[in-house]
């Protein structure tokens, strides 16, 4: 059995480490995403999330904050989560290969002027970085959110946002924290809120 009390403080603590490593290492990258994402919505762009398990988790929930609301009532904001249309998931790792399921969509859906937002905590997600590869072919702006190992995919995009930990579920509440600070900062950096 583990100790209850120390398992908690040691959790928090852990977390509140990495959230000071992240606070000191990626603030200019944050200011770039920012202005990536507001840049593409002023031209008529969208913002496309994806990623694989906890990663489609946080797509789907970002893309909502967006077309929905985050902090106000306001007027959506343009965005799209690939991981939520079932039949064309199921269709196109059965026809193309489960390594297509994103790019096969990037490639049906995505614009010029969008923004393809990748979250991949390890950074080797094959369909993750085949997606990525077909945003860049299309002169498509690509955002990867990784943590340490996640050299490939911050090498392949244009902005990384790179958490400063090897620990899966640090990695993960840092891209949510950073995800929802995109949505608020978007509302009011386009002047919706």
């Amino acid at each position: 059995m583990i100790d209850l009390s120390k398992y908690f403080n040691t959790e928090l603590d852990q977390h509140k480490d990495v959230l000071n490593l992240t606070k000191q290492s990626i603030e200019p990258q944050f200011i770039e995403l920012v202005e990536c994402c507001k840049n593409s919505i002023e031209v008529g762009g969208k913002l496309i999330f994806f990623g694989n398990g906890g990663s489609a988790a946080d797509a789907q929930h970002l893309s909502t904050e967006l077309t929905v609301k985050f902090s106000k009532e306001r007027d959506p904001i343009p965005a799209i989560a690939l991981t939520t249309d079932t039949s064309t998931l199921t269709a196109i790792g059965n026809d193309f290969g489960f390594e297509k399921i994103f790019s096969r969509q990037i490639q049906a859906l995505g614009r010029p002027n969008d923004v393809v937002i990748a979250i991949s905590t390890s950074g080797k997600s094959q369909n993750v970085i085949e997606a990525v590869k077909a945003a860049k072919s299309m002169g498509i702006k690509v955002v990867a959110f990784t943590g340490m190992s996640g050299d490939k995919l911050i090498e392949i995009s244009d902005i990384g946002i790179k958490i400063p930990s090897n620990t899966v579920s640090r990695v993960q509440e840092m891209h949510i924290t950073i995800g929802q600070m995109l949505c608020n900062a978007l509302e009011k950096h386009l002047g919706l809120v």
